[in-house]
């Protein structure tokens, strides 16, 4: 599934917004530190969260000029944990291009990531200086410390997992909602705090994203499985070389025999295993059934946020319908 004309000339208008403000922010010396720091940013990336920032500022009658500073704000603090889990996961490709690590080392990357960490305060708090009261620049900076205590939690329980052979799926699922779906719940409390929302349509906007997040992040497993590497920008595979335990090698590891099991655990988490073998722990993996599973699992929680974002009490149907438009195709994309 595509995206329409409007939602692809919503998200170039939100690029156009927010892409030039966090330019701004993030500049100073010494030169190194902060080519390291916008190197990500100026790879590429969906600007996703920009995006939910902004459709909720509008869905509650907001002003999308308001909402630029909180909407670069969850850019920057979403890049600066792409740049520490690559240095954690040891990964060597993001968006296509080096991992800030591999171009900078691992030292550098790691003062980036903790550049990028400040930064994203210093961009939210320019809220003051587009009108919004301090009450709500408070509220806002709540949301976005909430968020990046949640992201760290949930990055340690997937390093966790990575040792753990008897993972659950509600542990998964956990998971995924402190470490990508957070930051989708903090993008929405940000926009609707921004366009004065109310407390109720506030929560039911975090709960909308909350189960939005958990869809999106069970279909980049799946697609870390069967996509390709000029697609995805990063090595093929890769979750399975790295030991991740995502929904499909749950289901897949709950369905197996004895030897099929015996062969996917000698081969997860092996940083040196062939392509051939990778590929046909992938094949076991799908011949289980994980993906479909996996896709059933994704369309519930898609179902669900939607349910919860038709109960707001919006001003703007245009922004409501980009907002459903959206959530469908983050769970139906091809990277």
């Amino acid at each position: 599934m595509g995206i329409s004309e409007a939602l692809r000339n919503y998200v170039n208008r939100v690029v156009s917004l927010v892409d030039p403000f966090i330019n701004e922010v993030v500049q100073g010396e010494p030169k190194g530190l902060y080519d390291a720091s916008i190197y990500l940013i100026k790879a590429g990336g969906k600007r996703l969260r920009p995006t939910f920032v902004c459709l909720a500022t509008e869905l509650f009658g907001g002003d999308i000029g308001r909402a630029i500073p909180a909407a670069a704000a969850i850019e920057i603090l979403h890049n600066f944990t792409l740049i520490h889990d690559d240095v954690m996961d040891r990964d060597e490709f993001r968006r296509g291009v080096p991992t800030v690590h591999k171009v900078w080392g691992e030292p550098m990357a790691i003062l980036a990531g903790d550049l990028l960490f400040a930064k994203s305060y210093e961009a939210l708090l320019k809220l003051k200086d587009r009108g919004v009261p301090p009450n709500i620049v408070t509220k806002c900076v709540n949301e976005l410390t909430w968020g990046a205590i949640t992201v760290a939690e949930g990055q340690a329980l997937d390093m966790s997992f990575e040792s753990k052979w008897d993972v659950t799926l509600d542990e998964y699922l956990t998971m995924i909602y402190k470490k990508t779906a957070a930051l989708f719940m903090v993008s929405v409390s940000l926009g609707s705090l921004v366009a004065g929302a109310s407390e109720r349509d506030v929560a039911l906007m975090k709960e909308y994203a909350k189960n939005v997040g958990i869809a999106f992040q069970i279909r980049d497993d799946i697609l870390g499985l069967i996509g390709d590497e000029e697609t995805l920008g990063k090595p093929v595979l890769s979750d399975l070389r790295e030991g991740k335990k995502t929904v499909l090698v749950i289901y897949a590891l709950s369905k197996l025999g004895d030897d099929g099991v015996k062969f996917l655990k000698s081969i997860l988490g092996r940083r040196d295993a062939s392509l051939s073998e990778l590929r046909r722990a992938a094949d076991l993996i799908t011949g289980t059934g994980a993906i479909e599973y996996s896709e059933r699992l994704a369309d519930e929680y898609r179902r669900r946020g939607l349910e919860a974002l038709s109960k707001v009490d919006m001003k703007n149907k245009d922004a409501y319908k980009l907002l459903t438009e959206l959530t469908n195709y983050l769970i139906t994309r091809v990277k």
